[in-house]
């Protein structure tokens, strides 16, 4: 079974409207840069390949490099088109890849099809996922289209799990632990990639957003045990120590960013439960949902996330602990020493 075709298809244009610059959001102790204005990128300026070119592009309007970071309260899917159009670049006219979790059995946290549908129509995109690396219902290309028919993918577009004929393999130059990346196979037959990611916390990374969902997420299994054990083991399990795991989540991210930059990121923060997508009996969500992000910087928009949490009234205190415990900012941090984006932006607000 590969390669899914879709059974519907309504063409949707992306919908925008004004913005105004959201400052002083609490920041992620003193390391954050997330305000307005913020501390310049610290990203490193040896790297001899650059992974954030592209995360520049869109960002004139703001008179700077800041990355901007454009963000709607909205949580439906004209805010996800609104905040997506308002990056003020496409994707191209290429075979668009729409990289989102397909998310466990059980579970009920991940992307709904209803929402995502109209921008995945809008770019006319293919949605594209992984295998796992753990037993499970979607450790197995059979298993897994038939997860993505329950959840309702299939029915809104084509769907292709990229690692169904196995890996390729993406050089990591100047990594910190990698020095390749095994990513799905089908990798190679996309022009460019929208990135939906489900923000939320997670049990090994703390949280889980656009860099995970680029990483570990565009991982084959092989890969992902490449990067759990931080380029010890692709055969079989073996866990790294945590800031190892998540500094080679940073190599991966890299690595992928520079063999493919034509890419943007829609991060949605709903049913902020502690646990991932990937858990098949996740914890109930405490807090409230916060809205729908979207920048050419998957550092940025990670860095949002997180201090829009921080930065709640709601009751955070279960996902603040459980990305602290994991010291899930580690990874924003390796990015942009490797280059791959800054942790410094412009919150950009987009009224519906």
């Amino acid at each position: 079974m590969k390669h899914m075709t879709r059974r519907t298809f309504v063409e949707i244009g992306a919908i925008a409207s004004g913005a105004a610059v959201l400052t002083g959001l609490a920041g992620c102790g003193e390391a954050s840069n997330a305000t307005s204005g913020g501390a310049a990128s610290s990203a490193a300026s040896g790297s001899s390949d650059s992974a954030s070119v592209q995360n520049t592009e869109s960002d004139a309007s703001n008179g700077s490099n800041t990355p901007l970071v454009y963000f709607t309260r909205a949580l439906d899917s004209a805010g996800l088109q609104a905040v997506f159009a308002a990056i003020g670049k496409g994707l191209g006219d290429g075979n668009i890849g729409v990289k989102l979790s397909s998310g466990e059995p059980g579970g009920n946290h991940y992307l709904k099809a209803d929402l995502i549908a109209d921008l995945v129509h809008a770019v006319n995109g293919t949605i594209v996922e992984c295998n796992t690396a753990y037993g499970s219902k979607r450790s197995s290309t059979e298993a897994h289209y038939q997860v993505a028919e329950d959840h309702g993918f299939i029915d809104i577009a084509d769907f292709q799990i990229m690692d169904e004929d196995g890996s390729l393999s993406l050089p990591v130059e100047g990594g910190l632990h990698l020095s390749e990346n095994l990513v799905g196979a089908h990798f190679a037959d996309y022009d460019g990639f929208l990135v939906m990611s489900h923000f939320k916390g997670h049990q090994m990374a703390g949280f889980g957003g656009a860099l995970k969902n680029i990483s570990i997420g565009m991982a084959s299994r092989e890969g992902k045990l490449l990067i759990h054990s931080a380029g010890e083991n692709r055969e079989s399990w073996s866990s790294a120590s945590t800031p190892d795991f998540l500094e080679s989540m940073a190599d991966a991210s890299k690595a992928v960013l520079v063999a493919q930059p034509n890419m943007l990121f829609v991060n949605v923060m709903n049913n902020l439960s502690v646990d991932c997508d990937c858990d098949s009996n996740p914890a109930p969500p405490k807090m409230a949902d916060i809205g729908i992000l979207a920048s050419a910087d998957p550092v940025a928009l990670d860095q949002a996330c997180v201090d829009l949490v921080y930065a709640s009234d709601d009751d955070s205190a279960d996902l603040i602990a459980r990305i602290e415990s994991l010291d899930g900012p580690h990874v924003l941090e390796a990015a942009e020493t490797l280059g791959v984006g800054s942790r410094a932006y412009d919150l950009v607000e987009i009224g519906i």
